[in-house]
């Protein structure tokens, strides 16, 4: 499914509280019991929420990822912003890394009408997408496709990448926790990511909303690695004084506009 707007407000809230009841969730958005049982029973047929008595909750896991298929349409508009926002800052005659993730691949797509870029990827979906585009070079890795995704992972992967030396690595990521850590769910994925952090001259993260304070297992990196971060909203909490600390430059798109507005540290 793809959760219209209301639906969407209401996973937000959800993550943001942690769990909810209905009757709360109904006082909030201003609507009916019925209309929020329906809203959860969709949303978690999808997966999306885990329902108890009386109430939901995500179904957070430090361990597993929401599937492909639910994270695709969770935020899109969120991340087809970003992927503008990031599109707009990208110089014609790039070279670029762009690793897996459903918000890499809205990149992808926003950089259509670029010319004389050569972009490496270990994903499958962006290089069908990029393909399309006569003025670009695609550069595919070796290594394990993963069914799920089509994301390429494993250590052929990291020796392919570790040939090349680009002007922006472009990385997705699952969480970013409250002490600034970068963190994803499949080790694999993330050592690939190092490798590329490792062989680009700029390192951009494209991470919406949610990322924020939620938690993944696997440590990827540190915000002092990364140069820029593009998300959808101004970082919550105590996070963009974590950015200004780590000298990380916050580009903020504004979803649907795609108006960006960045926030330099200080």
């Amino acid at each position: 499914m793809t959760p219209n707007p209301r639906q969407t407000a209401l996973l937000d809230e959800v993550r943001t509280r942690g769990s909810a009841s209905v009757e709360a969730l109904a006082e909030q958005f201003g609507v009916t019991l019925q209309t929020v049982r329906r809203d959860v029973q969709r949303l978690a047929e999808a997966g999306l929420l885990s329902r108890f008595h009386g109430g939901v909750r995500l179904p957070a896991s430090t361990t597993e990822n929401i599937a492909y298929r639910q994270r695709q349409a969770l935020h899109a508009d969120a991340k087809s912003a970003i992927a503008r926002a990031i599109a707009q800052r990208v110089p014609d005659g790039s070279s670029l890394i762009l690793n897996i993730g459903t918000t890499t691949e809205a990149v992808a797509r926003a950089l259509m009408a670029h010319k004389g870029l050569r972009v490496i990827t270990n994903n499958l979906n962006v290089a069908a997408i990029l393909a399309d585009n006569a003025d670009c070079e695609v550069i595919v890795t070796g290594g394990v496709v993963r069914a799920r995704d089509r994301g390429i992972v494993g250590e052929a992967t990291m020796d392919f990448i570790r040939q090349f030396r680009v002007d922006i690595g472009l990385i997705g990521i699952s969480g970013i926790e409250d002490d600034g850590s970068l963190r994803d769910y499949d080790l694999r994925e993330v050592m690939v990511a190092r490798a590329i952090i490792g062989q680009s001259r700029q390192v951009w993260m494209a991470a919406d909303h949610s990322k924020f304070g939620r938690p993944a297992m696997v440590h990827l990196a540190r915000l002092d690695e990364i140069d820029l971060i593009c998300t959808d909203q101004p970082p919550p909490g105590g996070f963009g004084a974590l950015l200004a600390e780590a000298g990380v430059e916050c580009l903020v798109a504004d979803a649907p506009a795609a108006a960006a507005r960045t926030e330099r540290p200080e």
